[in-house]
C-alpha cells in the first residue's frame, strides 16, 4: 500500500498510536478533548495539560514523542506497503462497527486479508481455548466452527496452537470466513508454524482472501506474552458472542470471555467436558459460576445469537448490549425497545405506517430485512439449493450464507436436508 493511500486522519492515527505513552483510552479521550487526531498533533503542552489524566511531565513525553511520530510514520507505512498489509482508522466507515463499541477500541488496525463487516463478516462468532487442547478440544473446535461457518458465521480466533488453529482450520474447510487477531506486529508470524494457513486466509498465493489477519500492534511488535491479554479484548469486541470450546484454570481464554461479559456485554458460551479433565476445569467454572451459557450443538448458538443480531441488523445492538452506555452522549443512545402507537405495547420493531391499500403493505419484520435478504424471501417460491438461490439472486455464496443464518434465526426460513424453504 503506497504512502499515499493513506488518509490524512489515518495517518494522524498511525502517528498517536506510535507515540510512547499513548494508549486506545487516552488517544480516545484527547480526541474527545481537541476535537480530531490533527489537532492533538498540533497541541502544545500547555494544550494537552488541560486534558484529564495528563499532567505536566506526560505532556511534555508526549510533545517529544510527536515530534518523532512522523518519521515512524512514514516507515511504518512503507513497511506496510511491502507486506500487502492496510491500515484502517477507527474513523473510517469499514471499520467494525462491533469493535467501535467497546470502551478501550483500538484507534488504528493492521489488517492482511479483507474485512467486510457490512456484508461478509456481519455476524461473527469468537471460539477460543487452550494451546495444550485434548482430543475432544480439538473435535469439538472443529465441530462447531465447521458449523457455524457452514451457517455464514465469521469464525474469530487468535490463531494459535490448539483450539484456535482448529477453528480457523475447520472454517476454511467448508468455504467460509474466519478472521485472525494476533498479539503481535503482522510482520511476525506467531506461531511460525501457522504461516501456511495466515497466507491461506490472507489470499495468497491465489488472490482471494478467506478473511483476514488483524493487530492493533505496529508491524514489527515482536509476540511477548504481555500482549495477548490486550488482544483477546479484540477478540471480544469483534464479535456477537464467545464460545469457550476448552480451557483450564490458567488459560488465556477465561480473559477474553471476562471482558466480553463484563466489558462488552457479549454473549459466552461454554461446553460440559469430563469433571475430572483439568484442561476443562477453567470452563466448568464458567458453567458452575454462571459466566457462561451451557451449549451442545451449533443450534444453540444460532438461537442464543438471535436478539444480538436482530439488534445488530436494526443499528440498535449498542445501545441495547454495550457496558458503555453512560459514556456516550444522549443522541447516541437508542431504546431497545418502541411502543405501538395503538396499543402501548412494546415491539422490537417499529410498524410501518398504514397504507391505503392494506393487503400489499409489508409487516413490520419484512421492513427491517435487507435488500439481499428480501430477494431471498421472494426467490423461495418453492424450497431451493443454496446454489440456485445464488444463481438466481447474482450473490456471492459466503454473503448468502450469512443472511440464510440471520433469516432463519429470524425464524422466516429453515433448512430442509440440501433446502432451504420460508416458514409458513
Amino acid at each position: 500500500m503506497p504512502m499515499s493511500l493513506a488518509s490524512p486522519t489515518t495517518r494522524d492515527l498511525l502517528r498517536l498510536t506510535l507515540t510512547p505513552g499513548l494508549g486506545p483510552i487516552l488517544i480516545a479521550r484527547l480526541i474527545h478533548s481537541l476535537g480530531s487526531p490533527s489537532a492533538v498533533i498540533q497541541a502544545n503542552e500547555h494544550t494537552l495539560r488541560s486534558v484529564k489524566g495528563i499532567g505536566d511531565e506526560r505532556a511534555r513525553a508526549i510533545v517529544r514523542g510527536l515530534a518523532d511520530s512522523d518519521r515512524l510514520a512514514d516507515s511504518e507505512l512503507k513497511l506496510a506497503s511491502q507486506l500487502g498489509v492496510r491500515l484502517l482508522g477507527i474513523t473510517e466507515p469499514d471499520y467494525p462497527p462491533l469493535l467501535r463499541q467497546i470502551p478501550d477500541a483500538p484507534p488504528l488496525l493492521y489488517i492482511r486479508g479483507h474485512i467486510d463487516h457490512a456484508t461478509l463478516d456481519q455476524y461473527t462468532i469468537a471460539l477460543v481455548g487452550s494451546r495444550s487442547c485434548t482430543l475432544y478440544g480439538t473435535e469439538q473446535a472443529d465441530r462447531f466452527a465447521l458449523g457455524l461457518a457452514q451457517s455464514g458465521l465469521t469464525i474469530v480466533s487468535g490463531g494459535a496452537r490448539g483450539i484456535d488453529t482448529a477453528a480457523h482450520r475447520a472454517a476454511l474447510r467448508v468455504n467460509g470466513r474466519t478472521l485472525v487477531v494476533l498479539g503481535c506486529g503482522l510482520s511476525h508470524c506467531y506461531p511460525p508454524d501457522n504461516q501456511d494457513l495466515f497466507d491461506t486466509i490472507a489470499g495468497l498465493p491465489d488472490g482471494h482472501p478467506r478473511g483476514a489477519i488483524i493487530s492493533e500492534l505496529p508491524l514489527n511488535t515482536p509476540p511477548t506474552a504481555e500482549n495477548f491479554p490486550a488482544r483477546n479484548r479484540i477478540i471480544s469486541g469483534l464479535s456477537l458472542g464467545v464460545l469457550v470450546i476448552e480451557a483450564g484454570r490458567r488459560s488465556g481464554a477465561l480473559i477474553t470471555a471476562r471482558v466480553a461479559v463484563e466489558e462488552h456485554g457479549r454473549e459466552v458460551f461454554a461446553l460440559p467436558a469430563r469433571v475430572d479433565s483439568a484442561a476443562s476445569f477453567g470452563s466448568l467454572d464458567l458453567l458452575k459460576s454462571g459466566g457462561a451459557a451451557m451449549v451442545t450443538h451449533p443450534d444453540d448458538i444460532l438461537s442464543a445469537l438471535e436478539s444480538p443480531a436482530r439488534h445488530l441488523h436494526g443499528g440498535t445492538h449498542e445501545a441495547r448490549f454495550s457496558r458503555t452506555e453512560s459514556e456516550r452522549p444522549l443522541t447516541e443512545h437508542a431504546s431497545d425497545v418502541t411502543s405501538s402507537p395503538s396499543s402501548g405495547t412494546p415491539t422490537l420493531f417499529p410498524p410501518t405506517p398504514l397504507s391505503p391499500h392494506p393487503s400489499p403493505r409489508p409487516s413490520p419484520r419484512d421492513a427491517t430485512l435487507s435488500p439481499s435478504q428480501s430477494a431471498i424471501l421472494a426467490a423461495l417460491d418453492e424450497p431451493r439449493s443454496l446454489d440456485d438461490l445464488a444463481r438466481i439472486i447474482t450473490i456471492e455464496p459466503s454473503a448468502l450464507r450469512a443472511d440464510i443464518t440471520i433469516l432463519e434465526i429470524r425464524r422466516r426460513l429453515e433448512r430442509r436436508g440440501s433446502l432451504v424453504a420460508r416458514k409458513p
